[in-house]
């Protein structure tokens, strides 16, 4: 059986130098880097995509996201952790099985549940979009928790040859967890998987569906403000929910994003009105980057999370 998380592969360190470890039953930190690389392919071509990659490709852009943690970050108007005692790990990776293609999963979830169990924030990097199903499941008991999904498309999918843990199906997945109280999915555009019955269903449940078009004429602000005050958010990024000026390496590229700045506004405000209890970032597809500007955007929008956390006090004196 394979353990839960091991070292990050290929040799690209930990994020930002943080500590590495991967004995998570003995974690000690506010907030736990994980990569979850792996997720429920719809054929054996998606079992292994590039998509795997990049979790060792955000790490790997460390230099180009925060190299020294003590600097000003104009982002968050001071260093990193704003001189306060917050205590990062990166607990490496999941890994896969070849012979057993779903266990990867099973582990993902008893990953996030212990780092949770721990009393750490999970900060994701996928693989695929299905990888945030199992962490849903982690948050079992700790709800309600409001899922704030940003992406192009919708991902209601109710299944695709037979998978229903795939890519195309985690909001439908998390609305059917009694502990996911509400949904806000934010930079839809263009035309993607979902057919009229999927919006359908999305409508039904009550998701309020936001168009990148949306946040570009009214701001992010709006948005903030129809998301209830004082909750616990659990935010997902799809990275082809930014445009591809500012996330290139995605595999369904789609003009007309959000922009680092609407993300940006959108993290920040998740902590001022509530708790963010967890973020991902999935879908980049590190071959197809250029200048390593998506794993940098990546790592940057995790440093803004991060920096929000330790200015908000909730670490102090643990």
């Amino acid at each position: 059986m394979p353990p839960l998380t091991v070292p990050p592969g290929g040799g690209p360190g930990t994020f930002l130098g943080f500590p590495l470890h991967t004995d998570l039953a003995t974690l000690d930190a506010h907030v736990a880097v994980i990569g979850l690389p792996y997720g429920d392919a719809y054929g054996m071509a998606g079992v292994a995509n590039d998509q795997r990659n990049a979790p060792g490709a955000v790490r790997a852009a460390s230099d180009r996201i925060a190299e020294f943690v003590h600097h000003w970050d104009f982002d968050l108007d001071g260093p990193l952790l704003d001189g306060r005692n917050v205590r990062i790990a990166d607990c490496g990776d999941v890994p896969g099985d070849h012979r057993d293609l779903s266990g990867h999963y099973k582990r993902a979830e008893e990953a996030v549940r212990t780092i949770l169990s721990r009393g750490a924030v999970p900060l994701i990097v996928g693989g695929d979009h299905g990888v945030p199903i199992p962490a849903f499941r982690a948050y079992e008991g700790r709800g309600p928790v409001t899922l704030i999904h940003v992406d192009a498309h919708l991902d209601w999918r109710d299944e695709v040859n037979g998978v229903r843990e795939g890519y195309s199906s985690p909001i439908r997945r998390a609305s059917e967890m009694d502990w996911i109280e509400g949904i806000f999915q934010i930079g839809l555009r263009g035309v993607g998987s979902a057919r009229e019955e999927e919006v359908a269903a999305a409508r039904a449940y009550g998701a309020e569906i936001v168009t990148a078009y949306e946040v570009h004429e009214n701001g992010m602000a709006s948005v903030l403000s129809r998301i209830p005050d004082g909750g616990d958010y659990y935010l997902t990024i799809d990275a082809d929910g930014l445009d591809p000026s500012v996330m290139p390496a995605v595999s369904a590229p789609v003009p007309g994003g959000l922009l680092f700045h609407q993300v940006r506004a959108l993290i920040h405000g998740l902590e001022a009105k509530g708790r963010v209890v967890g973020m991902d970032i999935v879908e980049i597809t590190p071959c197809r980057d250029v200048n390593r500007i998506t794993a940098v955007t990546a790592g940057r929008l995790m440093v803004n999370l991060i920096g929000v956390m330790a200015r908000s006090g909730r670490f102090d004196g643990g």
